[in-house]
């Protein structure tokens, strides 16, 4: 696939090839001659949400256009799953209060929940994000945290850290404002921003979660330590180090949860992990990371991010990733099916009711420090509208270089075009075909085969996935009393009460079925209906009494046709109940 910006200059364009300069730039500087690194981290501790897919797709994006540029790249995604279990989640199906005695065992070592397939917690929720970067094409290497540690990959490192943890210490002290009387210290701050609560659901991209209610290290009396043990008896990490020998690496601990103590040697010791404000800079080191962005906490003083620039650099020689700030992700209306499940909406949510294109331009069209919206409530339909006109414009050549740029990020990767649907109907055609005909595919494909009588579909495959998509949204994010449902018998009541001129606007629409029997047709009846009442020509433009006049009739159809005032698009409507069905619902 080219290279997204053909035209103009990469700075001219977009966010990220701004971004794949510079780190073109600070990798040759620093390891010319290497492929580039960059990095991102996600904690399996529970559903991994939209926020956090943002910790994935802005380095993903950068790294995709360094391939585009013939570079070669590694992706590290490093799973966090040897963290404590910080706390129960709400909600989650197959979990209960009990789960609550395996907190402070690693994240792999914590059960899945009843009736997963997978073999421990972590697994069980790296699977979901697993599929739904696969379907988002995003090429990276990941790296389980638990088997690097259980592997003694960084032996080296964490004897280096503790020789050096009276340096360690003094940098953090530079940040310690207050101090926790049960820790010996100030707590960790986390690797990315926690969840907060906002009018909209509003997400912080949050990457390493598990690390945000550690401490920072800060010990007993026996002074700092940068590394916490999990207990050899209960495996939760509530230990304390009583004493250590650099020469020896003889470590004593003591497990306040269960009283266990043990005496072992660091440097045949596997058992345990660096506390985060140590391990993330230590493995940019490790890992040789150029670029891996942060949430927007890490603009704070004692932020981990701050902290880890300086312990990369004074503890581990290396330097610090170049990397954005990156903004909160918001969703539009709150799921019903995220919602039941205490929590908020996933990649795998999203996809399930948007093509992987659309999700993937989302991220790509936004600057990293702005947020922006996923869409769960009815302005997914607008959006799709959105994405529509950004097609047709990149298909007449009117598009702008920096929309043209995200389109492409958004339809496929270096390596491979993403599934698209061969036939895109509007989104809120399908969905309201899909409201209307509760899923009947034989229903489904008569009314998309009259959208358009000169080019009829022929297969619901030439719809799909999008029809799919939409087909979930409608029974999965509109709630029962929002569905549609066409009256079985005419409201003779109210057909009973019209004026002359009611009548007539029906008299005016039933005759007019035949010859406008498409999308387009009815849509021109529908709207032109009310111009006849009013003596106008089929071209007036409108004015405000003609709109007050289009909305009454409108208001009457839907009574007749659903029993609301407002439903699906009129034209679709029509075409969805059938010819026979609205003559005889409308009284003919």
């Amino acid at each position: 696939m080219p290279t997204v910006a053909q035209s103009q200059s990469s700075t001219e364009t977009d966010w990220v090839s701004r971004f794949a300069d510079d780190v073109i730039a600070e990798s040759e500087r620093r390891a010319p001659g290497k492929p580039v690194v960059v990095a991102s981290g996600l904690s399996p501790s529970g559903p991994i949400h939209l926020g956090n897919l943002r910790e994935v797709m802005t380095p993903h994006l950068v790294a995709d256009e360094l391939r585009r540029r013939g570079h070669t790249v590694r992706h590290l995604i490093s799973w966090d799953d040897y963290d404590r279990y910080r706390k129960v989640p709400n909600g989650v199906p197959g979990v209960d209060e009990s789960w609550a005695e395996h907190i402070g065992k690693p994240l792999t070592s914590v059960p899945a929940p009843a009736g997963s397939a997978y073999p421990n917690w972590a697994e069980h929720f790296k699977a979901t994000m697993t599929a739904a970067l696969d379907e988002l094409g995003v090429e990276y290497d990941g790296i389980s945290q638990t088997e690097q540690y259980l592997a003694g990959t960084y032996r080296e490192q964490i004897l280096h850290a503790m020789r050096h943890r009276a340096d360690i210490d003094a940098v953090l002290d530079r940040y310690r404002t207050k101090k926790d009387p049960a820790a010996g210290g100030a707590p960790g701050k986390g690797r990315k921003p926690q969840q907060k609560k906002a009018d909209e659901a509003e997400l912080e991209a949050e990457a390493g979660s598990g690390a945000a209610s550690e401490d920072d290290g800060s010990g007993g009396s026996a002074g700092y330590f940068p590394y916490k043990p999990y207990c050899g008896n209960c495996e939760k990490d509530l230990t304390t180090v009583t004493s250590y020998d650099d020469e020896s690496t003889e470590l004593n601990y003591t497990c306040t949860a269960c009283g266990f103590a043990e005496t072992v040697r660091l440097k045949e010791f596997n058992r345990g992990k660096l506390v985060w404000k140590v391990d993330w800079p230590m493995r940019w080191a490790f890992e040789g990371v150029i670029f891996e962005p942060s949430g927007v906490d890490h603009s704070s003083p004692g932020s981990s991010f701050v902290v880890g620039g300086q312990i990369v650099r004074e503890i581990f020689d290396g330097v610090q990733p170049i990397g954005p700030m990156y903004a909160f992700v918001g969703i539009s209306g709150m799921a019903k099916m995220s919602s039941s499940k205490g929590g908020v909406p996933t990649p795998a949510d999203a996809l399930k009711i948007m093509e992987a294109p659309l999700l993937r331009w989302l991220y790509a069209r936004r600057r990293p420090n702005q947020s922006f919206k996923i869409a769960f409530d009815q302005e997914i339909q607008r959006l799709y509208d959105e994405w529509d006109s950004l097609e047709r414009k990149v298909a007449d050549g009117s598009v702008l270089p920096a929309d043209a740029a995200a389109y492409a990020r958004a339809i496929g990767t270096a390596a491979r075009e993403l599934p698209r649907t061969p036939r895109p109907l509007p989104y809120r055609t399908l969905a309201s075909v899909a409201d209307i005909t509760a899923g009947a595919e034989d229903q489904t494909l008569r009314i998309l085969s009259e959208l358009d009588p000169d080019n009829p579909l022929t297969s619901l495959d030439e719809a799909r996935p999008r029809l799919d998509r939409a087909e979930n949204w409608i029974t999965t994010q509109v709630p029962a009393e929002a569905r549609t449902i066409v009256r079985d018998e005419p409201d003779k009541e109210l057909l009973g009460s019209l004026d002359d001129q009611g009548r007539e606007s029906l008299r005016l629409l039933v005759a007019g079925l035949d010859s406008h029997w498409s999308l387009d047709g009815l849509t021109t009846l529908v709207y032109g209906v009310p111009k006849t009442l009013a003596g106008l020509e089929a071209d007036a433009k409108p004015t405000p009494e003609l709109k007050a006049a289009q909305r009454s009739f409108f208001a009457l159809l839907y009574r007749l046709l659903v029993s609301r005032d407002t439903g699906p698009r009129l034209p679709t409507l029509l075409l969805a109940v059938g010819a026979d069905r609205v003559r005889r619902l409308l009284g003919a």
